[in-house]
């Protein structure tokens, strides 16, 4: 029957979704435990967050520039209805802060660092080096998974605060320099309202859970891919796909204990 086929297919991939969130954990524990060797080694991390940090650099620049700059343009033209536009600065600091810059800036990390991170462990997978270094005694998880692990957990709260730098001075450019609201007002209103243990702490703990978020998943589908150019190529996709949708549930989640949604 075509309803039972539903409902047991349903029931397969309820399943599956939950023994891969167990393999997942159960993996990010083992990191934990290898991080301590990882930390000797520490120029290990120094070199992966070079490569998921300072080459994300750019892509978050210029996002958070233009983003800031929309927020200025369009905050201006919401503001101005009702007499505010000297509110301007406030409302990009605090859209960006709260919320977007963690955001963006994460979705845009998973898309640049993490899909890279999974296909260049799944690439290891499937020319065997890692089987080279289990027979050579090293271990993988210490050796190429706790430095890259680390780098991304250290990377994303410094790129979700270049991004809300970057898309504040946006919104002046486009709220000061071209519309021509208040200076003093803008900075002002902003330095007023912006409460740095509400609003900014609370930011960097949310690109602080993002960033871990992240970073396991893209660690653990680039380690259980199939070691063929199709299983990477899918980890890569299911990277990106489940990275995105935890950011957003977890967003949710943490914007609703953290600023009184529930």
């Amino acid at each position: 029957m075509p309803a039972v086929k539903t409902f047991r297919s349903i029931g397969h991939q309820a399943t599956n979704a939950v023994w891969r969130i167990g393999l997942a954990t159960r993996f990010f524990m083992l990191i934990l435990l290898h991080s301590g060797s990882s930390f000797r080694r520490f120029h290990l991390t120094i070199k992966e967050l070079f490569s998921t940090g300072v080459m994300s650099l750019i892509i978050i620049i210029v996002a958070g520039l233009f983003v800031g700059m929309v927020l200025g343009l369009q905050g201006y033209e919401t503001l101005k209805r009702y007499g505010s536009e000297s509110a301007l600065g406030v409302m990009v600091a605090l859209g960006l802060v709260r919320e977007l810059g963690p955001v963006v800036a994460a979705l845009l990390f998973a898309s640049r660092a993490g899909s890279a991170m999974t296909a260049e462990i799944g690439l290891m997978k499937a020319t065997e080096q890692i089987t080279a270094m289990e027979m050579m005694a090293v271990n993988p998880i210490a050796r190429i998974v706790a430095p890259r692990f680390w780098a991304g957990v250290i990377s994303m709260p410094l790129l979700a605060a270049m991004f809300s730098a970057v898309g504040v001075f946006g919104g002046y450019f486009v709220g000061v320099v071209q519309i021509g609201v208040d200076e003093g007002s803008f900075w002002s209103q902003m330095q007023a309202a912006v409460d740095f243990r509400e609003d900014i702490l609370n930011g960097v703990i949310k690109s602080f859970v993002f960033g871990t978020v992240v970073t396991v998943i893209a660690l653990f589908e680039g380690y259980d891919a199939p070691p063929t150019a199709e299983g990477v190529s899918g980890a890569t996709t299911r990277t990106v796909v489940t990275s995105s949708l935890a950011i957003l549930m977890l967003d949710f989640i943490l914007t609703a204990m953290m600023f009184g949604g529930a």
